[in-house]
C-alpha cells in the first residue's frame, strides 16, 4: 500500500514538472497571434512559408502570417499578415522570405523604408523578393563550378617555375 502511494506522489510531481515546462516553453517561444492590421504583399516564390510563421523587423516579432493565397491573374503568392497596431510600416518597406537556419522554417523579414506616409489597413506591400531555396542555391554553385572546369587548366604562372 505504501508503495503505491509514493509511486501516485511521484508521478503528480512528474506531471507538475511537465507542465510547468510547457507553460516555460510556450512563454519564451512567443507564439501569440499578433492582433493588429491586415498587409498582403505578392511574391513569385513562397516556398515554405507557412500561415503562421513570424513578420519580424530586425529579428522583433512584429507581426504573423495569416494565410497564404495565389492571385489567379498573376500567379504569385499572396501573403496576408497582421502587423502590431503600434508598427506604422512606411510605403517603401520591402518584405523578404527570410531563413530561420538551413535547416529550420521560415519567415518574413519586413525592411523598413524611409518613406513619410505609412501603409494603411488593407494596404499592400509594393517591394518584395523571394530567397532561393537551398535547392537553387547549390544547382547554383554546381553549374558555376562547371563553367569554370570548362575551360581547362588554368594557365600557369611564369614565375612559379623558376623557384
Amino acid at each position: 500500500m505504501r508503495r503505491n502511494v509514493i509511486e501516485t506522489v511521484l508521478g503528480g510531481v512528474v506531471l507538475v514538472v511537465a507542465a510547468f515546462f510547457l507553460v516555460f516553453a510556450y512563454r519564451s517561444a512567443d507564439l501569440r497571434k499578433v492582433q493588429g492590421y491586415a498587409v498582403s504583399a505578392n511574391f513569385s516564390s513562397i516556398n515554405g512559408l507557412a500561415a503562421g510563421a513570424d513578420v519580424r523587423i530586425s529579428g522583433v516579432k512584429v507581426g504573423s502570417v495569416e494565410t497564404l493565397s495565389l492571385d489567379p491573374k498573376s500567379f504569385q503568392a499572396v501573403v496576408h499578415m497582421q502587423i502590431d497596431n503600434g508598427i506604422k510600416l512606411p510605403k517603401d518597406t520591402a518584405a523578404v522570405v527570410a531563413s530561420e537556419s538551413l535547416l529550420g522554417g521560415k519567415y518574413m523579414s519586413l525592411e523598413p523604408g524611409g518613406d513619410e506616409q505609412t501603409i494603411a489597413a488593407g494596404g499592400r506591400i509594393e517591394y518584395t523578393q523571394s530567397v532561393p531555396g537551398l535547392e537553387q542555391l547549390l544547382g547554383q554553385v554546381i553549374f558555376s563550378l562547371q563553367n569554370t572546369n570548362k575551360g581547362g587548366d588554368a594557365p600557369k604562372d611564369p614565375g612559379a617555375a623558376k623557384m
